[in-house]
Formats: C-alpha cells, sequence, structure tokens
C-alpha cells in the first residue's frame, strides 16, 4: 500500500467514528454493486466495523462539532497543548490523578483550583453516556410510576 497523500494529524475519537460510518456506508453501496467482494474490501469492512463497534459503545457517538468547539474554548484559558486538549475530549477524566496522568507537568501549570475547573468543563461540557442512561433510567421510572398509579385507581 502506498501513501499517496501524506497528512500527519491527531483525530478525536468523534472524527474517528464520524469517518468509520461514512466508510461503513459507502462500502455497503459498493457491496450491493459488486457480489465479488476483494480480500482487501472485507478486510476493510471488518476494521470498520469493529472499530466503530467499540467508539458506539464510548460517549464520542453523543458529540457534535458544536459541543466540541464549545469544549475547546472553554479550555482556552488553561494553556494547554493540542495532544492534551485531545486526549481530555477523549478520555473525559474525572479526578485530579487522571488530570495529572494527562497533562504534563500539571503540578508545575496547573493549581489546584485550575483542576477542578478542568474537572468541572469535562463534566459540564461533554455528553457522557452516564448521563443519557440516567435520562433513559428516569423515563422508565416514570413509566412504571404512572403504570402503577394506573393500575391502582379503581374503576
Amino acid at each position: 500500500m502506498d501513501v499517496i497523500e501524506e497528512n500527519a494529524a491527531m483525530l478525536s475519537n468523534f472524527e474517528v467514528y464520524s469517518l468509520l460510518t461514512e466508510i461503513q456506508a459507502d462500502t455497503t453501496k459498493k457491496q450491493k454493486k459488486t457480489k465479488n467482494q476483494s480480500k482487501g474490501l472485507q478486510n476493510l469492512a471488518t476494521i470498520t466495523y469493529e472499530a466503530a463497534k467499540y467508539l458506539e459503545n464510548t460517549p464520542c457517538k453523543l458529540q457534535t462539532p458544536e459541543i466540541i468547539a464549545d469544549f475547546l474554548k472553554a479550555l482556552a484559558p488553561f494553556n494547554l497543548t493540542k495532544p492534551e486538549k485531545l486526549q481530555l475530549l477523549n478520555q473525559r477524566p474525572n479526578s485530579p490523578v487522571e488530570i495529572q496522568l494527562l497533562v504534563e507537568e500539571s503540578e508545575e501549570r496547573l493549581t489546584e483550583d485550575q483542576i477542578q475547573q478542568l474537572l468541572e468543563i469535562i463534566s459540564t461540557k461533554l455528553p457522557t453516556d452516564q448521563q443519557d442512561e440516567e435520562q433513559n433510567d428516569d423515563e422508565e421510572e416514570m413509566d412504571a410510576t404512572e403504570e402503577t398509579v394506573a393500575n391502582s385507581v379503581p374503576e
């Protein structure tokens, strides 16, 4: 395999997930057109499926370009490098220890208050699967409560 156009860039999980879903859509169209699939296309389909399946179970599937832009604007005052911002976006640390692992020399560069501010920004600006699950749980509880109330009302 030859590299046609070299472009070194770091991608967020959201960008990778978006790209993989596009590739999957394109390959399914191609598969419908041609029944005889080459080994290369089979391998590509397997890799894209496995990677997309993994990323579907991460909060990146809930992100949008607007959410990411808003998150990056909120990180501006902290003078973080691009790789550090990307790690915070992808990993979503929820403790000071995790931030120390992701931000180089965080003890010298960030105060305890700034670390707490970072954690607050991460928890408020980025969607998580837990928020989605909590909403689903709340809806299920409300449905169950309504059903119980409906069943207990005498006719």
